[in-house]
């Protein structure tokens, strides 16, 4: 069974191909009358009257069936809480038809009341325990309970007031790339004709559109002009390539012939399109096609039927547009389902977007996305999720530029009218930023830094005056950065920005060491009195040689200075002990040899006091040098700490053109 809402009244005809008659008083074989005809909202307002009339004992079985049979209208109708009652009140009166509990719990869903329809499905699996529909069914309201406790996707979802009236508005469509002009499906009080309908109550579907204006906003909607709107319906279109073919679904009613809902095709001459010619897919008077769409590269059309070789219920096929024959294709078990799929939509060629109750969503139709793997072979199909989908029915997607545009939905309207919304996927804003400054803490502006990425980026900025930078980054990238400057040396560091789809500002500084002046290491450390290292200075080390590395054409001379303790002839020889260390793990890393200079420097050397070292040990003044004589004036703790700043490694640019001639 079908719903029908005035998106679906093209998919009514599908199944109720029948002539008609006319509704002449509430009874009960009238109601029934306009039921088989798919005159579903007629047929709602008799077998309500029938309902309410039917209030004795003996009637309850007939109540039953009654209220069952309203369910089923109301179904159609995407009156999802009418129908839940309904069905209640069928299980109530001991309706004896299982599928009862199927609908009810099709209808709770639609509700967004999972826990409940879930129990309906379960009870209607006593009847049917491997009933596919069923299972989906489960499986979509537990994915839905998971996915309320979880945050929505980043997808920003909009009423588009602009495009909807106070009737039915679905199945957006723009022209073409550009984007300017938007065709959709309208049932407003203005459309063609003045006879409503029996399926849904309100006036027959017409084609509109509406373009921008030089300022990109939306002009109000207006029907198509030329002749492609009659009093039948017409609807759900797509377009060529060029903007110059549109492929239609029009469904037509006849008091002497079959209904019946076919494809047609109208040309465009300007801003007019030509009357509808039946674009022919099957040759009989009984199969119906609807919901048009043309692939990407203009060749194939996919489209809607229930024609037999399907899945079940309405499935999406494929031809090609210009060599019909023998090219019918049904497009297979990973998009079609014992339940409905339709309203397809080709964005690219291995991209495919659809609707479907068949798969596990989270009520009525939901939008679904296709991709095809690199062989051709297989589809995998994912729920677009929340926002985009909802408890109600959600269909029609079409996109403009980026990850934007435009879906129909019937979310939040009591009486089951669809509407157009607007759809949007932010960027992402990944940022990473920092400051570049020297040994000293001090800016670098004029610092070049450069970010490459392993996603094919490449990004250059000149730091600010207070040596700040800034870059956008993309997700789950792993990226190389460095920065210069010139009377510096270059600073290589890397990094990868997560994976989460979430906005995130990532920091990191550069330290650039001075060609000019000495520059401490610091976290380098050494067993009492002695020349070996300690292990916990590999890090400092390894700094040194990735510096070495990033600095090919330097040569440098190591450094190693003691405190005042100790004769001066100990201390030298100490401190050129402990600098050859240094030198010797710098040679084992592979930095060769004729670039490495020791020095040892005793106590000959004493520190002169940095604006880094007055920001450390605010007691030393800048500028003053850390001398014995000057030590010895000094408070026992303040005489510790000017001991362990002269106690240093540091290392001095020698040349910056070494292995260059």
């Amino acid at each position: 069974m079908k719903r029908v809402s005035p998106s679906f009244l093209f998919i009514s005809f599908f199944v109720f191909l029948l002539t008609l008659t006319g509704c002449k008083s509430a009874k009960l074989v009238d109601a029934e009358a306009a039921y088989a005809r798919g005159e579903f909202f007629d047929a709602q307002k008799i077998y309500k009257k029938v309902y309410n009339k039917l209030t004795k004992k003996e009637d309850r079985s007939l109540r039953g069936e009654v209220a069952f049979k309203l369910g089923l209208c109301y179904n159609k109708l995407n009156m999802a809480p009418r129908a839940s009652a309904a069905f209640q009140n069928a299980i109530r009166y001991e309706y004896p038809d299982s599928m009862a509990y199927f609908y009810l719990g099709k209808a709770l869903q639609a509700e967004g009341k999972y826990t409940p329809a879930i129990s309906a499905y379960q009870e209607f699996m006593h009847f049917r325990p491997d009933d596919p529909l069923a299972l989906e069914g489960i499986r979509g309201c537990n994915m839905a309970i998971v996915a309320k406790e979880k945050p929505k996707t980043r997808y920003v979802v909009k009423n588009a007031k602009n495009f909807n009236s106070s009737r039915a508005d679905f199945s957006p469509m723009y022209l073409d790339k550009s984007a300017d002009v938007l065709y959709f499906t309208s049932t407003n009080e203005k459309v063609t004709g003045t006879n409503k309908s029996e399926i849904t109550g309100m006036k027959k579907g017409d084609i509109y559109f509406a373009r921008k204006n030089e300022r990109g906003q939306w002009l109000r909607p207006e029907p198509v002009e030329g002749e492609l709107n009659t009093e039948a319906d017409e609807g759900i279109i797509s377009f060529s390539p060029d903007g110059q073919t549109m492929y239609l679904t029009r469904a037509s009613r006849s008091e002497t012939s079959h209904s019946t809902v076919e494809i047609f095709t109208s040309r465009r001459s300007d801003a007019s399109w030509s009357n509808a010619e039946k674009f022919v897919i099957v040759h009989d008077s009984i199969t119906a096609t609807g919901h048009p769409a043309v692939s990407a590269d203009g060749k194939h059309l996919y489209f809607t039927s229930d024609m037999p070789g399907g899945y079940g219920g309405l499935d999406i096929w494929r031809i090609d547009i210009n060599d019909r024959i023998g090219t019918l294709y049904n497009m297979g078990p990973q998009i079609n389902t014992p339940g409905d799929e339709m309203f397809p939509y080709s964005r690219t060629d291995s991209i495919f977007y659809f609707a479907s109750n068949g798969h596990p969503g989270f009520g009525g139709l939901d939008i679904f996305k296709a991709k095809l793997n690199t062989t051709g072979d297989y589809w995998s199909v994912e729920n677009m999720g929340l926002p985009i989908n909802s408890p109600g029915d959600d269909f029609g997607i079409t996109f403009g530029p980026g990850e934007t545009g435009f879906f129909s939905s019937n979310r939040g309207d009591s009486r089951g009218y669809d509407h157009i919304y607007s759809f949007e996927l932010p960027d992402l804003k990944i940022t990473i930023s920092g400051y570049v400054v020297d040994k000293d803490g001090e800016p670098v502006p004029g610092a070049v830094i450069r970010i490459v990425g392993d996603d094919g980026s490449n990004q250059r900025e000149v730091a600010r005056d207070d040596g700040s930078f800034r870059f956008n980054l993309g997700r789950g990238v792993k990226y190389v950065m460095k920065a210069g400057a010139p009377g510096y040396l270059n600073v290589k560091q890397e990094f990868e920005s997560d994976i989460a789809e979430e906005d995130a500002d990532y920091a990191i500084d550069f330290i650039l060491a001075a060609i000019n002046k000495p520059q401490v290491v610091e976290n380098i450390f050494y067993d009492f009195d002695k020349a070996t290292l300690r292990p916990e200075s590999v890090a400092a080390l390894d700094e040194i040689v990735t510096m070495m590395n990033e600095n090919p054409h330097v040569t440098i001379e190591m450094g190693s200075h003691t405190d005042r303790m100790g004769s001066e002839e100990y201390n030298i020889a100490l401190s050129q002990r402990r600098a050859q260390s240094v030198i010797d793990y710098l040679i084992k890393a592979g930095i060769a040899e004729e670039r490495l200079s020791p020095k040892g420097y005793g106590e000959s050397v004493p520190k002169t006091v940095t604006k880094r070292i007055n920001r450390d040990y605010p007691q030393f003044e800048e500028g003053i040098v850390l001398t014995e004589e000057y030590i010895l004036t000094l408070s026992p703790e303040d005489q510790e700490a000017a001991d362990q700043i002269n106690r240093r490694t540091e290392f001095q640019v020698l040349t910056i053109d070494y292995d260059l001639f």
